[in-house]
């Protein structure tokens, strides 16, 4: 039945050359690519020559599972598990698709025949005029008939004994090319045990084919019946689980043809995201290309400038240096060589020009450096629709014009977190615009120098720097702030780190008498008194401020921090206690 259905992946692609087996695979080995010879069923129903099989390389493999085991791999797992014994075995792999094979005792001729494929064989022999095909009783000579009595395949001197003996003197002969029509013209099929019989019965027992001659042996009290009476109930069996199979080879079929239609579409679509890609890229690399040619403009306009600034400046330090080097000659001849009448006379022209000459400015440095960077990580704008980085900058940071910024430089509280900003400018005073630069920070407290701060240094990338620090103690503390070596505007300083923030142990009052109800003894920080006795402030009373105020130290700020000393010591009137 399952003749015309298409191989499976598994069986197509362990073929030579990758060919499918089509009609050719009931007839012929995928191994030797020939007629079947004694061809054997595999556990996973592939067939191979018995011959093409013994010359595959066997391999040990331990079997666990104890008892009888099955021959195949596939599923032996899910039987029930007996009393395990360590069991050296034998295996082979299938050909066809690498499936385990556990030889039975008995070897590779111990597998089941493949009796469907010796008679598609035979018919396949006879659509070719009987060759391959030989007497089954000789074994020589090729075959010209078929005893239909005896099933067997005859020459013609074997034909002619046939008919002379007794027992097969009445067997009907056909010859061969009468058989093409016929779909089956199989050997009848002998007991492996009892050669001279024919499998006629099936031992339900053992569910295997049996023999006259085993029913009166090995299976004297087994239930046995004819073939004929048993096939409908074991054909049934079968069909019932063909029919459990089949529509998984349906949905298999139905997914290989899914996955056919999305590697189809998979395809297209990596050929349209790759054309994307080749456009974009395309696109990017003439845009970067584009940028790279700019740049190199860019450098070398920079380089002309900076060359001509250089050449300029030479010419004028060369022509200096002559008139310096004239002056220099003719003064030292004139005072080594000439008379004191010649030198009092020219006295008045050398003299002014030495004195021009002194006074003619000039730099002993280059009048512009080397300074040219290249920012790859620096945005470049956008060409052709493409964002594009990379710049370059000639700006150099100038310490002496760097600027610190920020509410801490000069005050910190113990461990807080105290910071300010770095500000980056160039020679002109613009800000750089970039990171990048070598910038050192040190916090020192003045009493333990031993015992810097840590500090942490921010880059931005925008010309700033964000620092930070954590002082431990209070005192005063040096900072310093250094780029590439040099102090920028305004370090090293000094910064007075004061205790944290002291709360108010009093209360927020507007005067004593009210936050008290009235007791005498409250007192109040602002020193004022009411009569009768109230050693506190009261409204329209003598030292009362006018405002809220704290009880403890005096402030009118109510977020404020407490300066209260804590002292007893102190007059009268700057008393700082309170008692509610």
């Amino acid at each position: 039945m399952s003749e015309n259905r298409k191989p499976l992946l598994g069986f197509v692609g362990k073929l030579p050359g990758g060919t499918a087996l089509g009609n050719a695979g009931k007839t012929h080995c995928p191994l030797c690519m020939g007629l079947f010879k004694a061809p054997r069923l595999l556990p996973c129903l592939h067939t191979v020559c018995t011959t093409c099989l013994e010359q595959l390389e066997p391999f040990s493999v331990v079997d666990i599972r104890g008892g009888d085991s099955d021959t195949s791999s596939e599923g032996s797992i899910f039987q029930e598990l007996k009393p395990r014994s360590l069991q050296s075995q034998i295996g082979i792999l299938c050909p066809v698709c690498d499936a385990q094979v556990d030889l039975p005792l008995g070897g590779v001729k111990a597998l089941t025949i493949d009796h469907l494929a010796v008679n598609d064989v035979m018919l396949e022999s006879l659509r070719g005029e009987g060759q391959g095909l030989v007497c089954d009783l000789c074994n020589d000579r090729e075959v010209e008939k078929r005893c239909q009595t005896c099933k067997a395949n005859l020459c013609h001197f074997c034909c002619q004994a046939h008919r002379r003996q007794k027992k097969t003197t009445y067997h009907t002969m056909v010859d061969l090319k009468d058989l093409k029509g016929y779909s089956r013209i199989g050997k009848p099929i002998l007991c492996p045990a009892h050669p001279a019989e024919e499998l006629r019965l099936f031992c339900e027992f053992c569910d295997r084919p049996v023999c006259r001659d085993c029913v009166v042996g090995e299976h004297r009290e087994h239930p046995y019946d004819f073939t004929s009476n048993v096939i409908h109930k074991h054909g049934d069996s079968m069909r019932e689980l063909l029919k459990g199979t089949q529509p998984h080879v349906e949905a298999l079929e139905e997914a290989l043809a899914q996955i056919k239609i999305m590697n189809s579409a998979l395809q297209k679509r990596v050929e349209v995201v790759a054309a994307d890609v080749r456009t974009f890229s395309e696109g990017y690399i003439k845009a970067i290309e584009e940028h790279r040619d700019k740049l190199l403009k860019q450098l070398e306009d920079i380089r002309v400038q900076k060359e001509n600034s250089l050449q300029l400046q030479k010419a004028q330090l060369e022509q200096l240096l002559a008139d310096m080097r004239t002056g220099v000659e003719f003064t030292e001849h004139l005072l080594t060589s000439g008379s004191d009448l010649e030198i009092l006379i020219t006295k008045g022209v050398v003299v002014e020009r030495l004195r021009k000459l002194n006074k003619v400015e000039y730099s002993t440095r280059p009048g512009v450096n080397d300074k040219i960077r290249f920012c790859p990580q620096e945005k470049a704008g956008q060409c052709h629709g493409y964002v594009i980085y990379g710049t370059i900058s000639t700006k150099e940071v100038d310490p002496a014009k760097c600027v610190l910024q920020g509410e801490d430089l000069h005050r910190a509280r113990e461990k807080q977190t105290a910071s300010f900003t770095l500000l980056c400018k160039d020679a002109a005073g613009e800000i750089m615009g970039r990171g990048g630069d070598n910038i050192r920070v040190a916090v020192v407290p003045n009493d333990k120098k031993d015992s810097p701060v840590r500090t942490m240094v921010q880059d931005n990338k925008d010309g700033t720097y964000y620092i930070s620090y954590t002082p431990k103690e209070p005192g005063v503390y040096t900072v310093w702030v250094c780029v590439k070596e040099r102090h920028v505007q305004g370090s090293p300083f000094t910064v007075t780190v004061r205790r944290k923030h002291r709360p108010h142990p009093g209360v927020f009052h507007c005067c004593t008498f009210c936050s008290s109800g009235g007791q005498k003894t409250a007192r109040c920080a602002c020193g004022g008194t009411m009569p009768g006795g109230y050693l506190g402030c009261g409204h329209g009373h003598k030292g009362h401020p006018g405002h809220p105020h704290w009880s403890c130290c005096g402030k009118f700020n109510e977020k404020s921090e407490c300066t209260w000393t804590g002292g007893q010591s102190a007059p009268r009137g700057l008393l700082r206690t309170v008692a509610l």
